[in-house]
């Protein structure tokens, strides 16, 4: 069946005018000015045919086809704010898919969430892991982490500069590098290769070399003790975002924990 359009925005105007009985009260609650609204009932008028106001000396009065409409149409309004309460009711609030490489998960976004969960009861995380760029319409996600040099088509919130640092065992390690597709290595012959900068700090952990990851991931690590920082940091190519679509980015959950994520960063550094 074909729905009629409706002119929400006159309707809207109709009944703030009809209520105050007055252009000018009713620009007030909208917040535009009288001449919007006169403009609004008289495009209103000229769309359905009918005079919706009599003007007179004392002021405003409602014709008979506006006091026949006002019940069903503050009725149509309050069921709006119904379905706009269901909706958000139904974006299950208390539950956030979150896709991100296994390294940065179990590194940095982990515990995070922990912490972010025991502070609002609750909540609960569905995490997938996910090395290639994530499918929001497939996965039904909420936000994701990806190594990238920027958001892309998405939002996003950088979560590091890109920086890059050196790392190996305390203790030293063989001379040569340990490779990853990530961060550059001077050696286009590593000595080793792995999947991600987790498995990279691992190796260099063991001693199988130095591996450039990004300052990120080795951040926690060199605290630990598990490897050492050797030289300074260098700029790389890609960093860690945040990222989601437009209509995810705007959810009120998935805003929160950007922001709880980016504060907790800020805080660090």
């Amino acid at each position: 069946m074909k729905r009629t359009h409706l002119p929400l925005n006159g309707l809207r105007v109709l009944d703030a005018a009809a209520r105050h009985l007055s252009f000018t009260r009713a620009a007030d609650e909208l917040a535009v000015t009288p001449a919007a609204v006169g403009q609004q009932i008289r495009a209103l008028e000229d769309m359905l045919g009918v005079v919706l106001f009599r003007r007179t000396p004392k002021g405003l009065e409602l014709t008979p086809e506006t006091e026949g409409a006002l019940d069903a149409l503050r009725g149509g309004f309050l069921k709006f704010e119904e379905a706009v309460e269901a909706m958000q009711a139904g974006q299950s609030s208390n539950s956030l898919t979150i896709a991100a490489p296994r390294d940065i998960m179990a590194a940095w976004l982990m515990p995070r969430l922990a912490a972010y969960g025991r502070a609002h009861e609750g909540l609960h995380f569905t995490l997938i892991a996910a090395d290639t760029p994530p499918d929001f319409t497939e996965a039904n996600l909420d936000l994701a982490v990806e190594l990238t040099d920027g958001p892309g088509e998405h939002e996003g919130v950088a979560l590091d500069d890109a920086a890059c640092v050196t790392i190996e065992a305390p203790e030293g390690s063989v001379d040569g590098w340990i490779g990853w597709p990530g961060c550059e290595q001077e050696d286009d012959t590593p000595l080793i290769r792995v999947a991600d900068a987790g498995l990279a700090i691992a190796a260099a952990a063991s001693g199988f070399g130095r591996a450039h990851v990004p300052r990120l991931l080795a951040d926690s690590a060199i605290a630990s003790g598990r490897v050492r920082r050797v030289g300074e940091g260098v700029a790389g190519k890609r960093g860690y975002w945040l990222i989601a679509p437009a209509p995810q980015w705007r959810q009120k959950k998935v805003k929160a924990l950007v922001e709880a994520l980016a504060g907790a960063l800020n805080d660090a550094r």
